[in-house]
């Protein structure tokens, strides 16, 4: 761990628990142009942590303060993300700039640094996210290419099985994926993100059978958790 420290952070306000997980990417040419805009005060953006592609992680902000990455965003009601999460960014270039797959060793570096969040802060598996669940109608990260179906076998947020039931009203789903935790206020935004995370083959924000039985699983799951 390599501390690089961003000046980007504030206290967090008093009893506010740590019950969320973020996960970014950077949307950057390159990890120095990334490490140098979190740590830029002009930029007022930050997190609490930033991992390389070979897997090297710097500690920006310490976990008990309050980093600036959410941004606008809301989850399950909520809208002060940032208050109430972790964020960690991973390098890569992202869609602007030739989104690729997280190599092996970053995706290492997450799991095991993710693990050791998830034990010192009580943190559902529901409410381990992307950025762009927490805000669908303005980002993407870190998309398709994110592994959410591994990590969550490795313990690190959750993932549904396929209903058996098949439900292909938009109201019925749209009342799913606000139950989910994702501001349906835009219902093809919160489709898209949803299928960024649950269905990376087919990102569209339609209703095809196969995203309708999945929103209906992770639906009964959470219930179940």
């Amino acid at each position: 761990m390599i501390e690089t420290p961003s000046p980007n952070f504030e206290p967090r306000p008093k009893g506010t628990a740590i019950d969320m997980l973020v996960v970014h990417y950077t949307g950057m040419l390159s990890a120095d142009a990334a490490l140098e805009r979190l740590c830029d005060p002009d930029a007022k953006v930050s997190a609490h942590y930033l991992i390389d592609e070979d897997g090297t992680t710097h500690r920006l902000v310490a976990e008990d303060m309050r980093a600036w990455h959410a941004g606008v965003s809301s989850w399950r009601g909520a809208t002060d993300i940032n208050s109430r999460s972790i964020g960690i960014e991973l390098v890569n270039p992202g869609h602007e700039f030739g989104y690729r797959a997280f190599p092996d060793a970053q995706l290492a570096a997450f799991r095991d640094l993710s693990l050791e969040i998830l034990a010192r802060h009580p943190i559902p598996a529901g409410n381990v996210v992307g950025h762009s669940d927490v805000a669908p109608t303005r980002k993407a990260d870190p998309g398709e290419f994110f592994p959410w179906r591994e990590m969550a076998a490795a313990g690190i947020g959750l993932w549904p099985e396929d209903a058996d039931h098949l439900e292909m009203d938009t109201a019925a789903l749209s009342a799913l994926l606000a139950e989910i935790g994702y501001d349906v206020a835009d219902f093809t935004a919160a489709l898209k993100a949803f299928q960024r995370h649950f269905r990376p083959e087919r990102v569209n924000g339609r209703i095809d059978p196969e995203t309708a039985r999945r929103v209906v699983g992770m639906g009964a799951l959470l219930s179940d958790v």
